[in-house]
């Protein structure tokens, strides 16, 4: 099956996809942030710029979309055209994810993974937020 769009179409879609700021990262913002935890976003001075860091509780979070970091899930499906770039893409991402997590780990902050499609849904979105005050509680 080919694309709907054309490559530089598809390449200008692509291209606005923001790395900052998305809607689940936001969403977990807005829930830490409602239960009294403050936080710092995308702290360039540690491996992986993180999402959210609560350094309080030495522990750092990343939203990860299910796309983009190649979760095992419909939302992480690759494209099925230019497959031999999105799979190169997709590889390089999670071993950079993966790397990070290791140093970070090493600097010894707590790291925790929240994927895109756990909080989409209002009623598992609620038990991973709760699960995640458990986690930083820990």
């Amino acid at each position: 099956m080919s694309d709907i769009f054309s490559q530089t179409k598809r390449s200008d879609i692509m291209s606005k996809i923001s790395s900052k700021d998305t809607k689940p990262e936001i969403l977990v913002r807005k829930f830490l942030f409602s239960k009294g935890f403050r936080y710092r976003i995308n702290v360039k001075t540690l491996p992986g710029k993180p999402d959210i860091v609560l350094p309080k509780y030495k522990t750092i979070i990343f939203v990860n979309g299910c796309f983009w970091h190649g979760h095992n899930c419909k939302k992480g499906k690759l494209p099925s055209s230019n497959t031999d770039f999105w799979k190169e893409k997709i590889s390089n991402n999670k071993s950079r994810d993966a790397k990070n997590s290791d140093l970070l780990v090493k600097l010894g902050w707590k790291v925790i993974i929240i994927w895109q499609c756990e909080i989409s849904k209002i009623d598992n979105g609620t038990k991973i937020l709760n699960k995640l005050l458990e986690d930083i509680k820990q």
